[in-house]
Formats: structure tokens, C-alpha cells, sequence
């Protein structure tokens, strides 16, 4: 059976760009987010990556759930996929990159290709969508 790693990120759009996030070490940017720790609810899971990873907190009664996608992890064995949940919400404070967090940056449809695969198929919806330029 392949691995699935389980995760939630945070879609934040403004402008009709997307906020991305590049970990230390790495080349691709990805939805804010991360894996939940065991017993973690999509809640919780989310409001600890993000303000971990960007130092804002999310309001947790604007959070809202947009879609769970599924595609290969990148950087990962063939056959291990990422379940990823993403949510909208708002935030209080400034975004900064914070802990494994080495740039943040604001992408539009032509960034896709520096995203990993799952984020395409945000990518892609958004933009279908008319959310994303």
C-alpha cells in the first residue's frame, strides 16, 4: 500500500495572487501548512503551522474549507501521495517567514511550475475560478 501524508494548509489570495512559502533547502514553494500531529484536529493542525511558519494567527470562526486535493509528494518515492486539506481564513498580525521558513512569496498562475504537484491542482482550480492571475 503507498504512503499518504496527511496535511492542511492555508490558501491566502490578495490581489489574485497566491501566498507561498519555501522551506530552507528547498527549491519549490508550497501552500503554508503541514502535517497534523497525532489527534490533531484540520483546526488545530492549521493554526499551529501557520503561525509557526508565517507568525500570524488565523481567526478560527473565518476559517473556511475550500478543498482536499491528493497528488504525489514531491521530493518523495513514486507512489507516496499528499492528502492536502486547505482552508481560507483571516489573520491577525504580519506575515513573516518564521522556522523552517526561508522566503515567502506572492505567486500568480505563472508560478505554478515553482510549486509542488498537489499546489497545482489549486492552482489550477483558482484560477479557473477567476481567483488567480
Amino acid at each position: 500500500m503507498a504512503a499518504l501524508i496527511d496535511t492542511v494548509a492555508w490558501v491566502h489570495l490578495s490581489e489574485g495572487r497566491l501566498l507561498g512559502a519555501r522551506t530552507r533547502g528547498r527549491e519549490v514553494f508550497y501552500i503554508p501548512g503541514g502535517k497534523r500531529n497525532p489527534g490533531e484536529s484540520d483546526l488545530e493542525a492549521l493554526l499551529r503551522e501557520v503561525r509557526e511558519e508565517l507568525t500570524v494567527a488565523l481567526v478560527p470562526e473565518t476559517v473556511e474549507h475550500l478543498g482536499t486535493y491528493t497528488a504525489q509528494a514531491h521530493g518523495q518515492p513514486e507512489g507516496t501521495r499528499v492528502r492536502m486539506a486547505c482552508y481560507t481564513a483571516d489573520y491577525r498580525g504580519e506575515l513573516a517567514a518564521s522556522s523552517e521558513i526561508e522566503e515567502i512569496a506572492w505567486l500568480g498562475l505563472a508560478d505554478r511550475h515553482r510549486t509542488a504537484p498537489v499546489d497545482h491542482l489549486v492552482f489550477d482550480e483558482l484560477a479557473a475560478a477567476g481567483r488567480l492571475r
